[in-house]
């Protein structure tokens, strides 16, 4: 079983920077891909970044690449999603999930077996 938890949403103007933070429990944190997806209402979750275990792959989503960073801590058990030069089409709640799986990572929500709570991030205009 693998609990995760993020912190760090809250509200911030366009233009501005947040960095996430997901703690994840287990003494394996180290084997699992990593991802942050992203929801607004009536939209399917998507997969924003994803990390392999090694830190050593990362995927972006288009809307965010070159203004999000991905990266993982694993003597710390955390993965970070650093955002900046945030725009208000970034508001939505933020979801870090787990891949324990395989050996790499997915860009599907399908490709993750645990998933934490989320956290809102609102940016506005």
């Amino acid at each position: 079983q693998v609990q995760l938890v993020e912190s760090g949403g809250g509200l911030v103007q366009a233009g501005g920077s947040l960095r996430l933070s997901c703690a994840a429990s287990g003494r394996t944190f180290s084997r699992y891909a990593m991802g942050w997806f992203r929801q607004t209402p009536g939209k399917e979750r998507e997969c924003v970044a994803a990390i392999n275990r090694s830190s050593i792959n990362t995927y972006y989503a288009d809307s965010v690449k070159g203004r999000f960073t991905i990266s993982r801590d694993n003597a710390k058990n955390t993965v970070y999603l650093q955002m900046n030069s945030l725009k208000p089409e970034d508001t939505a709640v933020y979801y870090c999930a787990a891949d324990t799986l395989s050996s790499g990572f997915s860009v599907r929500t399908t490709g993750y077996d645990y998933w934490g709570k989320g956290t809102l991030v609102t940016v506005s205009s």
